[in-house]
């Protein structure tokens, strides 16, 4: 079975922000996955994220912690995890989850 998005972004919901303690999928964190073919039926995945601020003391840490999770998935073959900061995040993309999760309503 191919690679899907939802289960790279599931696989990512194992990251937990460690400074507000909800993971990365539910905070919006994540901007964008995409696939590419590699050898041996797997596939390449690229990873776009992004951190609540620019100097996000976790961002090393959440960067890590996104590869490995993804890279336990099966089918897969080289993980990249790629930094972006356009657009900037905005509480906006978090999900009801993570609002609930930290009070915000």
């Amino acid at each position: 079975m191919p690679l899907a998005e939802d289960h790279v972004r599931e696989a990512l919901k194992e990251v937990i922000d460690p400074e507000l303690f909800v993971n990365i999928v539910d905070l919006g964190l994540i901007y964008d996955v995409s696939f590419s073919d590699a050898a041996d039926d797997k596939q390449d995945v690229t990873v776009e994220m992004t951190m609540t601020s620019p100097a996000c003391p976790a961002g090393p840490q959440l960067m890590s912690q996104s590869k490995d999770a993804v890279d336990k998935l099966d089918g897969v073959a080289e993980v990249e995890i790629k930094l972006v900061m356009q657009p900037p995040w905005t509480p906006e993309r978090m999900t009801e989850d993570a609002r609930d999760q930290l009070g915000i309503f």
